[in-house]
């Protein structure tokens, strides 16, 4: 499927929905990526997964998939030969334990899911692996007993720390008297003592640090020197035995590579799967059957972007038909019923569930062409007719008896008899090559050619005469009928008007009837517009004219030219106005004006029209002659 029927049908709207649903990037990504597929076999095994999927959420609500990062990611970490952290393997056996829970969840869902629960049967063992990591990692940090040598450089540690208490708490009484404050202060990771700085003479030791104002020295006495470079040593010595007890078990982890990988992938089918169970619950989906024929036959589908205001769309064509055309009035439900009619092929042939009430039928296209809306290109400078055009040629030379197009207004945007004329030849054109057409119409003429084509049905969007709004219902074998005849003659426009209006544009009277409210003979409703007529006539003369007055700045239209212009003074005593047109100014009396845009809706409050009307060495000079007197610098009047 080409990227504009793609965007044109808003399927990615659908697939960000469903891609929503996911609990894995690597899931959404993969959701983003689905394309409608042509293999049956293959369509009809996604559709089963989904079905079972849903079934399983009907009876339990949530399935224990892994929510959290791909592990993927820290088994290529440690195949580049770094260590995964301590705190990284608290993901690991999230993951690990999320498959023990799902192969325990898949085991008794056999009844409902006969084919997807045997897919956890695929994730192997792995709780040898994770009793390993349970006995290293507590609560994201290396434990004491992953191995006797961390033990005792940890117990070594811990001694030397208290003895550093002990002897600091020491240090502290023997210069109280010496210190800023009564406390030993922790710098850069050394125990020092708050020294003023009056009296660094009087203790021994190197100064770490110094407070802002310089009053007070951190200085770590030389009595605890020695247990400091201790206390690193084994720091260091602490470091090593962790790196090395997390290589080992990294190790671990890239012995079941393999295994893995398999609950990997595993556990990312069932995201995709369980993503579109969840999005076919929310529109209530439904598994299509699929026709080789090229039969069609929707039951009650609604747009699934519209939820429940979409009106229910059914539609059959048997195998003998190939092509439907649907009139029916503005705004009365066409496009989208293509739009329909495409969105749930391309949702079948991803292997999601369509919004049906019943099971429908639908053939299985190797392509779908859509030559919908506006599709004007700004960067080419093409027309609206002149785009759409080279979509229809595009499609031409592509589509064959497996492709599916979606024409909407074919033939619009041009002349009505060419466009009908084109409109005719290109459907014989595709309907030749096999192609399966929907395409919409206002030309009245191709209703006839519909029901004398072979192959072709026409169709039309319901209207209700009563309410004067369309039900956008899609009614097969039947043709718009004259709407604009029916409209007006609800609202009210004589018979005798209606009857004229059908003689010039069918060739033959339509007979309406007559309102009982007003039921006037011919004769009396000819007097009544004669009447009426000279009635206005005498009316207008004795109205005294209105006289328009324009501001300077008013953007205004010449009537007899239809050119445009800016007012720049007046009027004067006769009405007449100087105006800017294209440069120029020229005298126009009022009459001749009619205003376009004024200036209050155009310009702010203090807006120097003198930008517009006057030149450029004008403004300079006035601007000069408003600072300072300039001797011989004068300004000459602009008209």
């Amino acid at each position: 499927m080409n990227t504009q029927t793609i965007e044109t049908l808003e399927f990615n709207e659908i697939i960000e929905a469903i891609s929503a649903f996911a609990l894995t990037n690597r899931g959404k990504e993969s959701i983003r990526h689905l394309k409608p597929s042509t293999n049956q076999t293959l369509i009809e095994r996604w559709l089963e997964e989904v079905e079972e999927g849903v079934a399983i959420l009907n009876v339990s609500g949530s399935v224990p998939l892994h929510s959290l990062n791909d592990i993927g990611l820290l088994i290529d970490q440690g195949k580049k030969g770094l260590f995964i952290r301590a705190i990284q393997f608290t993901e690991v056996v999230s993951f690990l334990e999320h498959c023990t829970k799902l192969k325990r969840f898949m085991k008794d869902k056999g009844t409902v899911a006969p084919t997807i629960s045997l897919y956890a049967d695929s994730i192997e063992d792995l709780s040898s692996l994770e009793e390993q990591i349970h006995a290293v990692i507590k609560h994201g940090q290396v434990d004491d007993y992953a191995s006797k040598n961390l033990l005792k450089v940890r117990k070594q540690y811990s001694v030397k720390k208290e003895k550093l208490k002990e002897r600091l708490e020491t240090l502290a009484k023997k210069y109280s008297k010496w210190m800023q404050e009564a406390r030993p202060v922790e710098k850069n990771g050394r125990q020092t003592l708050p020294i003023k700085r009056e009296y660094r003479k009087k203790v021994t030791g190197s100064v770490v640090d110094q407070s802002s104002s310089g009053a007070t020295l951190f200085i770590e006495p030389s009595e605890l020197s020695a247990i400091h470079d201790d206390l690193q040593l084994l720091a260091l010595q602490e470091e090593q035995e962790v790196e090395q007890i997390l290589y080992g078990l990294t190790g671990e982890v890239l012995a079941c590579e393999r295994e893995i990988n398999i609950a990997l992938e595993t556990m990312h089918q069932y995201d995709i799967i369980f993503a579109k169970a969840k999005y076919s619950r929310r529109i209530d989906g439904k598994t299509p059957a699929f026709s080789s024929d090229f039969r069609i036959d929707i039951k009650a589908a609604k747009h699934p972007l519209l939820g429940e205001k979409a009106v229910p769309l059914s539609l059959k064509m048997t195998e003998g038909e190939q092509a439907l055309l649907i009139t029916g009035p503005n705004t009365g439900g066409k496009t989208v019923t293509l739009k329909t009619v495409g969105l749930l092929c391309m949702m079948a042939q991803c292997g999601i569930p369509i919004p049906t009430k019943e099971t429908s039928t639908l053939p299985i296209y190797k392509q779908i062409f859509v030559d919908i809306g506006d599709g004007q290109s700004l960067e080419e400078n093409l027309s609206t007719f002149s785009s759409r055009m080279v979509n229809l040629i595009d499609i031409l030379r592509k589509a064959n008896d497996h492709s599916l197009l979606l024409l909407d207004e074919i033939g619009s945007g041009t002349d009505p008899g060419e466009g009908m004329g084109l409109a005719t030849a290109i459907l014989d054109q595709l309907a030749a090559k096999g192609a399966t057409i929907f395409a919409t119409t206002h030309y009245s003429e191709m209703k006839q050619y519909a029901k004398e084509k072979k192959g072709f049905i026409n169709g039309a969007m319901e209207f209700n005469l009563e309410t004067l709004k369309p039900t956008y219902q899609l009614l097969l074998d039947t043709t718009g009928k004259s709407q604009a005849f029916a409209i007006a003659h609800k609202l009210g426009l004589h018979p005798d008007i209606l009857k004229h209006a059908s003689k010039i544009t069918y060739n033959e009277e339509q007979e309406f009837e007559v309102d009982k409210e007003d039921d006037l003979s011919s004769t009396d409703y000819q007097q009544q517009v004669t009447v009426n007529r000279y009635g206005r006539k005498a009316a207008k003369k004795e109205e005294k004219a209105e006289v328009t007055i324009f501001h300077q700045g008013d953007n205004v239209i010449i009537q007899a030219t239809e050119e445009m212009g800016i007012v720049y003074k007046g009027p004067d005593d006769l009405g007449n106005y100087i105006v800017q047109v294209q440069g120029e100014k020229k005298s126009y009396n009022h009459k001749r004006l009619r205003l376009h845009i004024s200036a209050s809706d155009l310009y702010p409050a203090d807006y120097d029209f003198d930008i517009i009307f006057k030149s450029k060495d004008y403004r300079k000079t006035k601007k000069v002659m408003d600072r300072k007197f300039v001797e011989g610098l004068s300004l000459e009047g602009e008209e």
